[in-house]
């Protein structure tokens, strides 16, 4: 396998992982719309990050002569399989929805963290931008997480 196609390999991975988080959040925004307008402003907020952020890898793969991924990760799906499950018997409550929110956020964590620990040979512009949108990502997990600990909070 040639540089370019590990590179490739290694964008596609977040490209998909991008993907997924974008479905994830249209998921969670949709159960939102019944509990919560604030969070559904916020999970189509996040939603729209990953659109942009799976965009940015889509041209960075064309710019290598790659074929961008466009599909979701088996592990996401399976994820939006046991989200769909929790939220019918949780009642879809705002704990619930975020901390499903969180798992796909710790998904993307590491995924961006064993994208920048593969040994594809990485630019440094490329590895600038999968940085860049590694720390977005983390400061929207932070958010998740701390919109989750105040709801818990609320309910003990």
């Amino acid at each position: 396998m040639n540089t370019n196609e590990k590179l490739t390999e290694v964008l596609n991975d977040l490209i998909r992982i991008n993907n997924d988080r974008t479905t994830g959040y249209v998921n969670a925004s949709d159960e939102a719309k019944i509990i919560d307008v604030d969070l559904q402003a916020t999970f189509n907020k996040m939603a729209d990050q990953s659109r942009k952020f799976a965009a940015q890898l889509t041209n960075e793969v064309s710019r290598l002569g790659g074929e961008a991924a466009t599909g979701t990760t088996n592990s996401g799906k399976i994820h939006r399989a046991w989200m769909d499950v929790k939220a019918t018997f949780s009642g879809k409550d705002r704990h619930a929805i975020l901390s499903s929110c969180e798992f796909g956020e710790d998904a993307a964590q590491k995924a961006y963290k064993a994208a920048l620990a593969s040994d594809a040979e990485i630019s440094a512009e490329t590895r600038q931008l999968i940085t860049d949108q590694q720390s977005s990502l983390k400061t929207s997990h932070d958010l998740i997480k701390k919109y989750r600990d105040v709801q818990e909070a609320v309910n003990s």
